[in-house]
């Protein structure tokens, strides 16, 4: 079976912060009341997330043209990370938003020689549709729910760390011990917790937890970017086993 590791399992520690994040307007809002702000960070993040999502997409796309080199663990950690620290410490500047499209170009790329994996199975197409459509279906989804239901999921936040602490150090481990078995494990757990994450980000902003709408599209990013290199994982696995 060709089985491939899904930058999933290391760029998933990268939600920490947003998870353990306090909230930064200091109140939460009535249920229910949606404030002129709240429509305004909401309006700002999703045309930002459209965009980050259509430059990551682009970058996607050239590390696959140009058949990149993978990033390799110490620099995805590096430079994801790194670049993470980068938008939370400029966000409040007028470097916040070249900030966020440098962080998303960077995972873009690392996401290349995934897809490169991916495609080269049999049906490796048919896999990479099959996730991209999942996960769209899976953020629009969610997304519309708290939308509409205004549901506040703020109390999923300690168990959402502490299954991304619990996902980051299994996924290190099934590099290391190169155990792909482990590896499916993972991401099926970063699958489930990158969907709870999507409604968690989804609240704070609908109830006034977060104000930011620099932060929370890099929230909403990382659950996206998680849950489709997970579902890639899965499925390409999935079609390998079949053959």
């Amino acid at each position: 079976m060709n089985t491939s590791q899904s930058p999933a399992h290391t760029a998933a520690a990268n939600t920490f912060e947003r998870v353990a994040q306090p909230n930064q307007a200091g109140s939460v809002q009535a249920p229910g009341a949606v404030t002129g702000q709240t429509q305004r960070v909401l309006r700002n993040t999703y045309a930002l997330l459209s965009m980050t999502l259509l430059f990551s997409a682009a970058t996607a796309a050239l590390s696959v043209g140009f058949k990149l080199p993978a990033p390799g663990l110490v620099l995805m950690l590096a430079g994801s990370f790194g670049l993470l620290f980068a938008v939370h410490k400029l966000q409040n500047s007028g470097w916040a938003v070249p900030a966020v499209f440098a962080f998303t170009g960077f995972m873009g790329y690392s996401l290349g020689p995934v897809l490169n994996k991916s495609l080269a199975l049999p049906g490796g197409a048919q896999v990479v549709m099959l996730a991209l459509a999942a996960t769209g279906v899976t953020f629009l989804s969610l997304s519309a729910w708290v939308l509409s239901t205004r549901r506040d999921f703020s109390a999923m936040g300690g168990f959402l760390f502490a299954g991304m602490v619990v996902a980051l150090l299994a996924g290190l481990g099934a590099v290391f011990l190169q155990m792909p078995a482990l590896g499916l494990a993972v991401s099926a757990m970063v699958a489930l917790l990158s969907a709870g994450l999507i409604l968690f980000e989804t609240s704070r902003i609908v109830n006034g937890g977060e104000t930011n709408y620099v932060l929370a599209t890099v929230g909403l990013y990382l659950s996206i970017f998680n849950l489709f290199s997970s579902l890639l994982a899965l499925f390409g696995f999935g079609g390998a086993s079949e053959d």
